[in-house]
């Protein structure tokens, strides 16, 4: 909005001109969208507190979380806040791919919305029924799909980290493929927030590599350069990076531990959502394997625990996702949440590393 308000006006005023710079943009949609947490996130969780919208902790847990019982949820609303409307403020509102990665933030962050609705208010423990849940996500992926195929000129070609010769055509099988990147990156996310911050960190990581990639991606120069494919108007989805990266450090000012709010399903589904969808713009969601490292190692140790449970009877970790197996290991949760952060941040380094190894 401000884009298109203030930069006309650098034919008169060429201060201005700064406006047409996405590297201006973006640094400010962060600073804005991390005020704009900073300021509002003492208020929304008193309007939690006072209408009692707070974590259910379930019995089968770690025996330790008993005691967050009771803690204001859903404060994935104060990050959604800031990152659309900052995003709103700061992006080139004609910009196609901005409006996809909108869609996927509502999208899935209206499902998340209903879940921890049924849980924090009716009083509903398990939510959202899980079939119904997952429905209702591959029907919003569907949509975000096809509208990032349409945007993108109907291309269906990927880049592989590490590999330049080959760039895989799925053709027919592009659309599926990039449902399972949406549904996986929502939900690995939200499996992964289980602890004080833990989650909020390789959001962080993850959103600050793919600000640099998605930069590089819709610049003709540099992607030439370091042999990346060029994805016309994908630059301006740096603004969006932005406006997250700002958002999430706002947010994680209440949910350091001990955290005096939780993210819940209508903040950890979007965010993983929106992850996905940009990753999918730039044509790297392969990537997204590697610099969301923690997501897929929390999702894979949910998934490994289950199959082992039913084919052998026996659990591979005392509790999954596997952060819950290093709490019952005797970890305490600041280190696991640090411990988690660090690794999170050497998969980025690798992910931005694979930009010259190619």
């Amino acid at each position: 909005m401000l884009y298109h308000l203030l930069y006309p006006l650098h034919t008169t005023y060429p201060v201005f001109n700064v406006f047409r710079y996405i590297s201006f943009r973006t640094v400010y949609a962060m600073v804005t969208a991390m005020v704009m947490a900073l300021l509002f996130g003492s208020l929304l969780i008193r309007l939690l507190q006072r209408y009692q919208i707070g974590q259910q902790i379930r019995d089968e847990g770690p025996k330790s979380h008993l005691s967050k019982s009771g803690t204001p949820t859903m404060g994935g609303l104060l990050i959604l806040m800031s990152l659309l409307v900052s995003t709103l403020l700061w992006a080139d509102l004609t910009n196609r791919y901005i409006w996809w990665m909108v869609a996927a933030t509502v999208g899935f962050g209206t499902i998340g919305f209903w879940d921890d609705f049924l849980k924090t208010i009716r009083k509903n423990s398990k939510g959202l029924q899980p079939r119904y849940k997952f429905s209702l996500q591959v029907l919003v992926a569907v949509f975000i799909a096809y509208g990032l195929y349409a945007a993108s000129g109907r291309s269906s070609t990927l880049s592989l980290p590490f590999i330049r010769e080959i760039t895989p055509d799925l053709q027919v099988f592009y659309i599926p493929f990039s449902i399972l990147v949406l549904v996986g990156a929502a939900n690995a996310v939200n499996l992964t927030d289980g602890l004080d911050g833990l989650a909020i960190g390789p959001i962080l990581t993850t959103a600050a590599t793919y600000l640099i990639i998605v930069y590089i991606a819709g610049h003709r120069v540099f992607s030439e350069y370091l042999l990346l494919p060029y994805v016309k108007d994908v630059g301006e989805v740096t603004v969006l990076c932005g406006a997250l990266i700002g958002a999430a450090l706002g947010f994680l000012w209440f949910n350091a531990y001990p955290a005096t709010v939780f993210m819940g399903d209508v903040g950890s589904l979007p965010l993983g959502g929106v992850l996905g969808a940009v990753a999918l713009a730039s044509r790297q969601p392969v990537l997204l394997v590697l610099v969301g490292g923690i997501f897929v190692v929390e999702a894979l140790s949910v998934i490994l625990q289950v199959a082992s449970f039913k084919i052998r009877g026996k659990r591979i970790f005392r509790m999954s996702p596997i952060h819950h197996h290093f709490e019952l290991s005797g970890w305490k949760e600041p280190q696991i949440v640090v411990r988690f952060w660090i690794l999170s941040l050497l998969f980025s380094l690798i992910g931005l590393s694979t930009l010259k190894l190619r």
